[in-house]
């Protein structure tokens, strides 16, 4: 029986062929030889995909699809051909890219060319050749002739991008096809801020909601060398296992499925660290059954206070003064059936710290979460009397926010999506200053612990334990402010406000750029090429950047060189959007693999999510520093492409979408399906000054921005806490400060 034909939508058709949904839109209208729609229905046709691929190689349009991209097509075409019913599912898919992972790249180019017989029976030996424990309910796995599709496109995927990708994108696909909700990746950023807020070099780390074991992965990055996950979607802990043993070859991965609070997988673990994102506001997680449980030493959670059971899990598996850090909703700092339990964390020294983060920073978008540091007491600690809990307020380091303008960090406002949620284009370097500056100064001295009036704040015991107990750093932080100098705020808000007058001055002569007139009738029309093609032909040299900071590839002939030093600035993807010089911290990658930045590179965002320009041409401020993760760096031959023509048309807004996958307000950019185009020299030079002026519009635009939220934060503030006083009607404030209005 012949098996059914595969069928695309309109937008994988784009991606196939590296263009846009517009232009296959116009093909459908303009050839009348264009493939027919197959199935599908008037608003979502369907077409076939094999007279699609033979329609474009008749036009000669190769496939520009990334190997992840076409590996997520096949997954997708495998299961609607029937293929699924051979057996071959996504977990044993995922122990072939830990396999294929581990093989040179000569062997997988072999494979892939090998017949479909002989390519399953391969892939069979190769999964055969893992004997590793932590693989959870690891079993005998077989692949068929009809998998070979999916085979060689694993292969491709592992080969060129990588195992964790591999690895990423079959997660994905099993995910959706089990229905799971609410399984997130914590962002890398935030992985590696929890990681770094455990003091020291913790050896064995738990996490026991561990998801995709990202987590775990950032302890690793940190020295730890036994880690320990447990999480109920089976998938996730495939995923995590595997991911983890790409990523951390030589620690110890022990990964278990089941529910942490109703089946602990480690009963008798004592970690150094936890660290856990766990699920919110659930409430069957067994509050009836573990009512009696050992692990409530602080109390019986409600059954409204999951977070809470999961506080006591993480503080149940530390050994004796180890540390806990936990992402947490910010209604956890004051519920009021949660009081009890709060007050006992605070009064026997459990609760550390309390970190606000801003809205944007992780699922879900639209609040901003809190981080937890705990510690498990230890026997002889301090008493009470000289106990206090660190509060620090990072909920306005947002996107827009690092703007170096001679004003305080966290000027910034956030900006929101379509949804009416807060973006996630989150300035993480400055967080991570404010978090790690504030936490690391607490712990080395408690005691004297000063703070920084707005920002953080050591609140003793006798502070905290009142009818509430509430542990919101926004009010404990910002009670604060009152401590702030008058003649020291109003110096600092005068400056920032004649700082403003000439960004204001200066962005009336940007906007004065005039040199550009109508195209004519019809918009102007070019031939254009993939990025892909002009590094081939050697225009320009791509340099990538993985998610995970640095541990991307550079492209043969890349050049440029390797950080020798991990002491060099970092530029990061929020510094594009935001216009700010680099800010990212070296230590949070790997700098050996870091590519440096070369004055006229061209550099542009991964991931196109929230606002700010997508690309930017390396100045002098930015020669020498490290590219962060999520940047694309095109190093163009100026010989043969001007640097500020190839900007303006690689972060055009069609330009990326047509080049981009993911959701509507999160979408990962592939770099080499941008497209160019193809212009003479010196008419390219003059898009490229056209670009330039553009972008200074848009640099002064933000700056004075910046400036205006910055001086009217400063005077709100100043005038609500009672540091400034208005003008009277004369024109001076004069006068005292407690004069009644009698």
């Amino acid at each position: 029986m012949p098996q059914p034909s595969a069928q695309v939508t309109a937008a994988e058709i784009s991606r196939i062929a590296g263009v846009t949904r517009a232009t296959v839109s116009n093909w459908r209208r303009r050839h009348d030889d264009f493939p027919a729609p197959s199935g599908g229905t008037d608003s979502s046709p369907l077409y076939d995909l094999e007279a699609v691929r033979a329609w474009l190689a008749s036009r000669g349009h190769a496939s520009a699809a990334s190997p992840s991209e076409e590996l997520r097509t096949t997954l997708r075409l495998h299961a609607q051909a029937g293929a699924a019913g051979t057996g071959t599912g996504t977990a044993d898919l995922l122990l072939l890219a830990l396999a294929a992972a581990r093989r040179p790249a000569e062997e997988l180019s072999t494979a892939v060319h090998l017949p479909d017989t002989e390519l399953a029976a391969e892939a069979e030996r190769a999964v055969a050749d893992l004997a590793d424990a932590a693989i959870p309910d690891a079993k005998e796995v077989r692949f068929r002739s009809g998998d070979a599709a999916v085979l060689r496109a694993l292969y491709a995927c592992v080969r060129d991008e990588g195992g964790r990708v591999a690895a990423d994108v079959l997660a994905e696909r099993e995910l959706e096809d089990s229905a799971a909700s609410g399984a997130y990746r914590t962002p890398p950023a935030l992985a590696d801020l929890l990681a770094r807020l455990v003091p020291g070099t913790p050896s064995r780390v738990l996490d026991p909601a561990c998801g995709s074991g990202t987590l775990l992965a950032a302890a690793a990055r940190r020295g730890a060398s036994e880690l320990y996950g447990q999480d109920t979607l089976p998938v996730q802990v495939r995923r995590s296992a595997v991911e983890l043993m790409l990523t951390a070859p030589e620690a110890t991965v022990t990964v278990r499925a089941a529910d942490s609070l109703r089946a602990d997988a480690f009963p008798d673990l004592l970690a150094d660290a936890v660290l856990c994102n766990p699920p919110y506001g659930v409430r069957d997680w067994g509050h009836d059954e573990l009512a009696y449980d050992p692990r409530w030493a602080y109390g019986v959670p409600a059954r409204a206070e999951s977070e809470l059971a999961w506080v006591q899990h993480a503080l149940a598996h530390l050994a004796p003064g180890g540390h806990a850090v936990m992402l947490l909703p910010p209604a956890t700092a004051g519920r009021a059936s949660g009081r009890r339990v709060r007050t006992e964390l605070v009064r026997s020294g459990a609760l550390r710290a309390v970190i606000a983060l801003p809205a944007g920073a992780s699922v879900p978008l639209h609040i901003g979460l809190h981080i937890w540091v705990l510690q498990r007491p230890e026997p002889g600690g301090p008493g009470p009397e000289r106990r206090s809990v660190l509060f620090v307020e990072t909920a306005e380091q947002v996107s827009g926010s690092s703007g170096h303008t001679g004003t305080a960090a966290g000027t910034g406002t956030g900006t929101r999506t379509r949804g009416g949620s807060r973006s996630a284009a989150v300035d993480w370097a400055a967080i991570t200053r404010r978090a790690l500056g504030a936490w690391q100064a607490f712990t080395e001295d408690p005691d004297g612990f000063e703070g920084e009036p707005g920002v953080a704040r050591a609140v003793g015991l006798v502070d905290l334990l009142d009818d509430v107990v509430d542990l919101a750093p926004a009010r404990l932080v910002r009670a604060s402010r009152a401590e702030v100098d008058p003649a020291a705020l109003a110096t600092r808000t005068e400056a920032t406000r004649r700082d403003l007058v000439k960004a204001a001055q200066t962005l009336g002569v940007a906007a004065g750029y005039e040199d550009w007139s109508a195209a004519g009738a019809s918009a102007r029309e070019w031939r254009t090429a993939t990025a892909s093609d002009l590094a081939r032909g050697g225009a320009l040299t791509l340099l990538r950047t993985g998610p995970e900071g640095g541990r991307g590839r550079a492209d043969e002939g890349a050049g440029g060189g390797r950080a020798a030093a991990a002491d060099r600035p970092v530029l990061t993807a929020s510094d594009i959007a935001d216009g700010s010089g680099p800010t990212g911290d070296a230590a949070e990658l790997r700098a050996e693999a870091a590519p440096v930045i070369a004055a006229g590179d061209v550099l542009v965002r991964a991931v196109a999510s929230g606002p700010g320009p997508m690309a930017r041409v390396a100045g002098e401020e930015e020669a020498g520093a490290l590219l962060g993760p999520h940047l694309h760096l095109f190093r163009p031959d100026p010989a043969r492409l001007d640097a500020w023509f190839l900007a303006g048309f690689l972060g055009a807004e069609e330009n990326v979408a047509g080049a981009s996958t993911g959701s509507t307000s999160v979408r990962s950019v592939n770099a080499g399906r941008l497209r160019v185009p193809l212009l003479p020299l010196e008419e390219q030079r003059r898009y490229g000054e056209a670009f330039r002026r553009v972008h200074e519009l848009r640099a002064e635009a933000q700056r004075a921005t910046r400036l205006a939220e910055e001086t009217a934060r400063l005077l709100s503030s100043g005038l609500t806490g009672g540091q400034l006083l208005p003008a009277r009607e004369n024109g001076s404030a004069g006068g005292r400060g407690g004069d009644s209005p009698h």
